[in-house]
């Protein structure tokens, strides 16, 4: 029996689909054809910018963390209710998704700041203050990130089909038991997927940050930052420094890509 093939594209979809790729890809190319390869390797090991990656990492990494001990729950929570309630909170969850970065960031202050409605308090009765430090970067970057994890998770739990879960429950399973043993096994995909691209757009977090948590070298300084500042003095560097960013995002999405790409189609 033959493998049955999909329909061919119309013809008429190559000029813009071209178009697409080439608007895409092109901004790269140029990357990669300005970059200082005489200079890349001095510019990419001096201090500040091993520091600026370290940093950017580790924030990157914890903000992930986060958005999967408070995302995956809330996923589930969305993929198994109905109502105008579901869809009030769907909608909100998704806002960070099309707010400017930098209204984020000032939100983060209204709420978070020395005289925010919970950083005053917080401030006033613990001394501690969060704003400008370095978990003030993980959070602006779990607060970007959080709804790409929350989409892809819920995508997963909705076309997942009910009746495995179902016969377990009927089997006497707890409703723990299914989600551990049923749920998030077959979830996973979804669970990669939304991983990966909430630390990808962590890593490359720049309005909220700057914002809610400045440009400090060391604590608060992360690689788009520097690349910023670094283009105001020495554009060649900041090309140099981009083509970093740029390498280290498809590594992590080549490396797990045929994960993330089954948990997109699940």
């Amino acid at each position: 029996m033959r493998a049955r093939t999909r329909p061919r594209a119309p013809a008429g979809l190559l000029v813009p689909a071209v178009l697409a790729v080439a608007l895409l890809v092109l901004p790269f190319v140029a990357l990669v054809v300005r970059a200082p390869w005489g200079r890349m390797a001095t510019t990419i090991a001096s201090g500040p910018v091993v520091e600026a990656l370290w940093l950017s990492l580790r924030c990157a990494t914890a903000a992930t963390a986060i958005c999967l001990v408070l995302g995956v729950p809330l996923a589930w929570v969305l993929a198994r209710s109905e109502g105008w309630l579901a869809r009030v909170v769907r909608a909100l969850v998704t806002v960070p998704l099309v707010l400017p970065p930098v209204v984020g960031g000032v939100a983060l202050l209204m709420l978070l700041g020395r005289v925010g409605l919970l950083g005053e308090p917080l401030d006033r009765w613990t001394g501690v203050t969060l704003p400008f430090t370095t978990p003030a970067v993980v959070v602006a970057e779990t607060f970007v990130a959080l709804p790409f994890l929350v989409i892809a998770v819920e995508g997963t739990l909705r076309g997942l089909d009910g009746r495995t879960e179902a016969a377990a429950t009927t089997f006497g399973a707890s409703p723990w038991y299914v989600l551990r043993r049923v749920t998030l096994p077959r979830a996973l995909p979804g669970i990669v997927s939304g991983a990966v691209l909430a630390f990808a757009r962590a890593l490359g977090e720049f309005g909220a940050t700057i914002t809610f948590a400045g440009n400090f070298p060391g604590t608060t300084r992360t690689m788009p930052l520097a690349i910023y500042l670094t283009m105001e003095t020495d554009p060649d560097a900041a090309v140099a420094l981009s083509l970093v960013l740029v390498a280290l995002s498809l590594v992590v999405l080549l490396a797990l890509r045929g994960r993330w790409l089954t948990g997109v189609r699940a």
